[in-house]
C-alpha cells in the first residue's frame, strides 16, 4: 500500500471537527495511539529510512493493534509518499517480546490522543502530543487529500509533506520548551530520541 499524506499545526480541534461534520464526514476513532518504533541496536533500518512499527490504539470500543513497515520517504508533487503494510495483531505484547528476542529495540515511542475521520477516500486525524503544538495529517489519494483540506478551511500553504520531527524543532525554536512527543519525555530530564 502506497501512504500519500500531509500535515499542518491544528488551529482548533472544536471548529475544523465542526467542519468536517458539516462536510459529511464520519468519526471513526476518537481515542489514544501509542507508537513504539523498533530498530537494531546499531539502527540498521533508520539509516535507510525504513519502520517497524507496533501501533496499539485505546478507544471506547476497546484496544487494538498493528504491526506496520513504513518504506523509505519520498515527495512527489509537494506530498510525502511511502510504502506502508501493515497487519492487526491481536496480542501486541506477545509482538514486542517477539521483536524483543529477535533483536530489535524500541528507539522511538510516541504517544498522542488523536479523533479520526473519514471523509470521501481521505483520512483525517487530529492530534495532540503531550507538549507540541496539535497537528492534523491528512492522508489519501492526492484529490480525496485536496478535498479535505478544502473541507477542513484552514490555508492550503499550512499544509507540509515535512517530519513529525521538523514540527517538534518548530515548536522549540519558537516556544523555548521542550516538545514531548511521548508521555516519559515529558520528564524534561529524559532523554528524547529524534528519528528523522
Amino acid at each position: 500500500m502506497r501512504e500519500v499524506e500531509l500535515k499542518a499545526v491544528l488551529d482548533s480541534w472544536r471548529d475544523r471537527g465542526a467542519r468536517l461534520e458539516r462536510a459529511g464526514a464520519t468519526r471513526v476513532f476518537f481515542g489514544r495511539i501509542e507508537d513504539r518504533r523498533y530498530d537494531t541496536p546499531t539502527r540498521t533500518l533508520a539509516a535507510g529510512d525504513i519502520v517497524l512499527r507496533l501501533r496499539i490504539y485505546r478507544g471506547a470500543d476497546g484496544t487494538r493493534a498493528e504491526l506496520e513497515y513504513k518504506g523509505a520517504t519520498g515527495y512527489e508533487d509537494g506530498y510525502k509518499v511511502r510504502e506502508e503494510i501493515g497487519s492487526t495483531v491481536s496480542d501486541p505484547e506477545a509482538v514486542a517480546h517477539i521483536l524483543s528476542g529477535l533483536g530489535y529495540t524500541v528507539t522511538r515511542a510516541i504517544d498522542r490522543e488523536i479523533e479520526q475521520w473519514d471523509l470521501d477516500g481521505a483520512s483525517v486525524r487530529f492530534e495532540r502530543y503531550p507538549r507540541m503544538d496539535d497537528l492534523v495529517e491528512v492522508e489519501g489519494a492526492p484529490e480525496a487529500i485536496e478535498r479535505a483540506i478544502a473541507a477542513l478551511g484552514m490555508a492550503r500553504t499550512a499544509y507540509t509533506a515535512e517530519r513529525l520531527t521538523d514540527f517538534a524543532m518548530r515548536y522549540e525554536a519558537r516556544t523555548g520548551k521542550r516538545a514531548a512527543l511521548s508521555d516519559p519525555e515529558l520528564d524534561d530530564n529524559a532523554p528524547a530520541t529524534r528519528e528523522r
